[in-house]
């Protein structure tokens, strides 16, 4: 509740219609703010069915407020649909800066915030799950993801494996909750700790990764990664990864890294 500001108060008690992701949750908000308005449930299974309702109380002049459960709405939270077509009538939106997530996490993590991408929720499924990591083991920015509790283990063995087990990480659990904890550590680590962690498994799951290491100017990639595709068929790692760099004309620790992507993907696929 000490994060709700005094712009959100004064928004919830001058609405005329508020929509929720959750009426119930958003019921006790309000009932703790001893505020009473007229709820409306708009979430992800029944947004589309909402908007005529909700754009025809905006069009008659009604003020209608969106709240989701937790966070920011539209960021992984419903909204976009409504928000989109409100502006495509020409209705006013408006927006109260509020809690979020991704912003929060990115503040207590340590990591390179100058340049950074949100990637919401990795895929349910391990094969999906494993090809979108694989397509972003090259991005150079800080990433930021969402992960339920249940899927944080497979989620962390699939980082590891994708991105190297030595990247930095950070996860942010129940931020700014009563529970909220923060673990720092490799991929590597990260894993260890959430095998043996109970708690981790648990809550709002915010996870920060460092991006990959930027490529050294004049360096030829598709060589360094075709060198290291034949080269860790017969060699160790490390041994690999300073002879494909040699050739390449690129950093060890890049191609080291490239160099375990490579094993990890080739033993799942064997898997």
């Amino acid at each position: 509740m000490g994060d709700l500001s005094d712009r959100a108060r004064e928004a919830l008690q001058g609405a005329d219609l508020i929509a929720a992701e959750d009426t119930r949750r958003t019921l006790g908000l309000l009932q703790h703010l001893g505020i009473a308005k007229p709820l409306l449930s708009l979430h992800a299974h029944n947004e589309t069915q909402r908007l005529p309702e909700v754009l025809a109380r905006l069009a008659a002049g009604n003020r209608v407020v969106l709240v989701s459960d937790a966070g920011t709405p539209l960021l992984s939270d419903p909204g976009f649909e409504l928000v989109r077509a409100a502006i495509a009538q020409g209705i006013p939106v408006g927006v109260v800066p509020g809690p979020s997530a991704i912003t929060a996490a990115l503040a207590l993590a340590g990591l390179p915030v100058d340049r950074f991408c949100f990637e919401g929720f990795l895929p349910a499924g391990g094969r999906e799950r494993r090809a979108r990591l694989a397509a972003l083991a090259a991005e150079t920015r800080t990433m930021v993801f969402f992960e339920a509790p249940h899927r944080i283990v497979d989620s962390l063995v699939d980082l590891s494996t994708r991105f190297g087990s030595q990247r930095a990480a950070v996860i942010a659990r129940e931020l700014t909750k009563l529970h909220e904890t923060v673990y720092r550590g490799t991929l590597e680590e990260l894993c260890a700790v959430a095998a043996q962690d109970a708690n981790l498994q648990r809550g709002e799951i915010t996870l920060i990764v460092h991006g990959a290491p930027h490529a050294v100017d004049g360096a030829d990639q598709a060589l360094m990664r075709r060198a290291l595709e034949l080269l860790i068929n017969e060699l160790p790692p490390g041994k690999a990864a300073a002879i494909a760099a040699q050739l390449a004309g690129a950093k060890r620790a890049e191609a080291y890294a490239l160099a375990l992507q490579l094993r990890g993907a080739a033993a799942a696929g064997e898997g």
